[in-house]
């Protein structure tokens, strides 16, 4: 196997290292990104970008209502109008970028 890039880090007392910008750039990852390490049988270690993890509950969950709407699209309605109307007052003059990052914890 060629060796395309080798860089060096070191490891802090606390554990931590600095990803060399060569090896960020190879990841496609950045400030924020998650990487995952792989170590094989033979104690080789392998980083990689990290995949997005998903919740299996939720997935279940998401699953059996696309499946119940599938079932049942009878029992499929749009918002009554007095909610919508609600909705609407509740939020009117507000200007929400739906794209926008969210700052901070969220507490659903």
């Amino acid at each position: 196997m060629a060796v395309l890039v080798r860089e060096r880090s070191k490891i802090t007392s606390k554990g931590q290292t600095t990803i060399p910008k060569a090896v960020r750039q190879a990841l496609g990852v950045s400030y924020g990104g998650d990487i995952a390490y792989v170590i094989d049988e033979g104690g080789r270690v392998s980083l990689f970008a990290a995949e997005e993890e998903t919740d299996p509950v939720i997935d279940g969950f998401l699953s059996f209502l696309a499946q119940d709407m599938a079932r049942n699209p009878s029992q499929i309605s749009a918002f009554p109008a007095g909610l919508a109307e609600r909705m609407a007052a509740l939020t009117a003059g507000m200007t929400v970028d739906l794209d926008e990052d969210i700052d901070g914890d969220v507490t659903l």
